[in-house]
């Protein structure tokens, strides 16, 4: 499958909240499209963690960074949460796609994301044609030990708090500095076999770009997500749960639970993958995608 040229339209590449947090927007495609492709992008990455996937992707996608992320404006006190991220979903689609058919992919965070509109504005799903939730969860994150075993566990996940804190006190230049430095970890943390050393400096890259309130405030969220009810709002909707096998954040036991609630829903594992599947695996979720279209 070949990519395509992206050619963003210029106009309204900043779209306010009812809030008046800036989000930052790249709408690319035909306007008048009948389906448009909602890719939403996961914590602390931004919407060009989709490059490789919406280049190849036929007909209008719409890509944004959520509140706190890359190029959008950091997430007021109190609103870096999974709750948030679905009520600007909400606003941008009421904006910017108005009527017309959806196919919406989210990895990781952007999938819990889909989870809680879903709960939240169940009546946006009579326009949804396909869900597509990659490398994601419907909750039981707190405490994740990233597979290691028994005392490690408990000391990474003490260190992380302490982690955690530090960062919030950084500025945002001096995250990016330390990403940089910090690329052999998120090898280790993020990717699977053999992954491409370009890939692993793009997610560096993007996880420097984060706001660093904002990072440490939406980890709390994702401890606190807990919607596996919210599955039977999406039930009905032809759906595709993409796994990594290598995958250390959402293991497979998680997409299990999505396939289990969703009766509708392809699994598929990527053998050898880790959690970055718009990245390791760009064409096979082009073609999920693309099939649902």
């Amino acid at each position: 499958m070949s990519a395509r040229t992206i050619a963003p339209r210029e106009a309204g590449r900043r779209f306010a909240t009812s809030d008046g947090t800036e989000l930052h927007v790249v709408d690319t495609g035909p306007g008048d499209a009948d389906v448009t492709t909602v890719l939403l992008h996961g914590w602390t990455l931004d919407h060009t963690s989709w490059d490789e996937v919406a280049a190849r992707l036929p007909g209008r996608v719409l890509r944004y960074d959520h509140r706190g992320h890359g190029g959008s404006a950091p997430a007021p006190p109190g609103t870096a949460t999974i709750a948030q991220c679905a009520d600007d979903l909400a606003e941008l689609l009421a904006d910017r796609v108005p009527t017309g058919r959806l196919v919406l992919a989210g990895h990781s965070m952007g999938g819990m994301t889909i989870m809680a509109l879903a709960e939240q504005h169940p009546s946006l799903l009579d326009r949804v044609a396909g869900v597509v939730l990659v490398a994601t969860s419907s909750g039981e994150l707190a405490g994740s030990t990233l597979g290691l075993p028994g005392p490690l566990g408990r000391v990474f996940v003490a260190g992380e708090k302490a982690v955690n804190r530090r960062i919030a006190r950084l500025r945002r230049a001096e995250l990016l500095q330390r990403t940089e430095v910090a690329r052999p970890g998120l090898r280790w943390l993020l990717f699977g076999k053999r992954p491409s050393w370009r890939h692993v400096a793009l997610t560096a890259a993007m996880v420097g770009r984060c706001h660093p309130v904002s990072m440490v405030g939406f980890r709390d969220s994702l401890d606190d997500h807990d919607r596996r009810k919210a599955l039977a709002e999406l039930a009905g909707i032809p759906a595709v749960v993409l796994a990594g096998a290598q995958d250390r954040l959402t293991p497979l036991r998680h997409a299990r639970v999505l396939a289990d609630e969703l009766p509708h829903a392809e699994l598929v594992i990527h053998l050898g993958a880790g959690h970055m599947l718009p990245l390791e695996r760009a064409e096979d979720v082009t073609a999920h995608i693309t099939a649902l279209l």
